[in-house]
């Protein structure tokens, strides 16, 4: 089984180059990033988790600035986002975005894609929250046709792309229905969300992998429904605090990666850390 970590990276943890270079030498198999551009103070939104919305959360790095960076220090560690929001993001822009870091990092990216919880950080991007996830849907076929192997247009229900010459193109090449880099999305489970992944994505990034045994039927069945091929699909446990038995569980489901969460910290807490995840490699 490959580890793979996550963390919020802000202006105060450890710098990306530190730790991708850590990873890489430690034989972690991927770095995957969160993403918010900003937090408005006067919200109405509760955090998911409870409580008040803790400090990295108005912090973050730009998670494609930060992988870039990391792509540029190592060889052969996975990059990706936990998760992209993207309805927020111009698709032509992402698209060129996405395909850069895909391109200069020899295929080693993974995006992830999700829906988001703060309402007001969505809507400060223009976002309707009642439409974000068509949104999201929108701008993943408008990015394919970016991404297509020849000019391409599309015209959708929120946006649209002339025919264009668009380069680099993503590394990974067209599977089924599916164009670019890897893509897994986001988000709890439920009908609504198990259709968007067998449309247009490789797979499922559920936080904290609880319920697996329940849900994993139910999208199998969807997958299959819709044509794809059951050996394709990936399923990828997110922010998950291991053990060795729920390792061992997602094992006997079939799970291939796992994405530990690491602590928003300085150099010397997030290194303990690895020290700590290194019986589980």
């Amino acid at each position: 089984m490959r580890i793979s970590v996550t963390i919020f990276l802000t202006d105060e943890t450890i710098a990306p180059v530190r730790l991708a270079r850590e990873l890489e030498a430690r034989g972690f198999a991927g770095l995957y990033l969160p993403e918010h551009t900003h937090i408005p103070v006067e919200r109405i939104t509760p955090y998911p988790a409870g409580g008040d919305l803790p400090r990295e959360y108005g912090r973050t790095l730009d998670p494609f600035v930060a992988l870039g960076q990391a792509a540029a220090v190592t060889e052969g560690l996975g990059l990706g986002t936990g998760i992209t929001l993207v309805a927020q993001h111009d698709p032509i822009d992402l698209a060129k975005q996405i395909a850069t870091l895909d391109h200069l990092s020899g295929g080693r990216f993974t995006l992830g894609v999700g829906f988001g919880w703060n309402v007001e950080e969505a809507a400060d991007h223009g976002v309707r929250w009642r439409t974000r996830r068509e949104l999201g849907r929108d701008r993943m076929a408008l990015m394919r046709a970016l991404w297509a192997e020849e000019p391409t247009a599309y015209e959708g229900e929120f946006g649209s792309v002339r025919a264009s010459s668009a380069y680099p193109k993503p590394v990974q090449k067209p599977r089924g229905p599916v164009a670019g880099p890897r893509t897994l999305v986001g988000g709890a489970a439920g009908p609504k969300l198990f259709a968007h992944i067998a449309e247009y994505a490789d797979g499922w990034l559920p936080i904290g992998g609880r319920g697996l045994t329940e849900s994993l039927p139910v999208l199998r069945g969807v997958w299959a429904d819709a044509g794809r091929d059951p050996a394709a699909l990936q399923v990828v446990p997110y922010a998950v605090f291991p053990s060795a038995g729920k390792l061992a569980h997602y094992a006997e489901l079939g799970i291939e990666e796992v994405v530990v969460q690491l602590p928003p910290a300085g150099e010397a807490e997030v290194l303990g850390a690895l020290d700590a995840y290194g019986e589980f490699l």
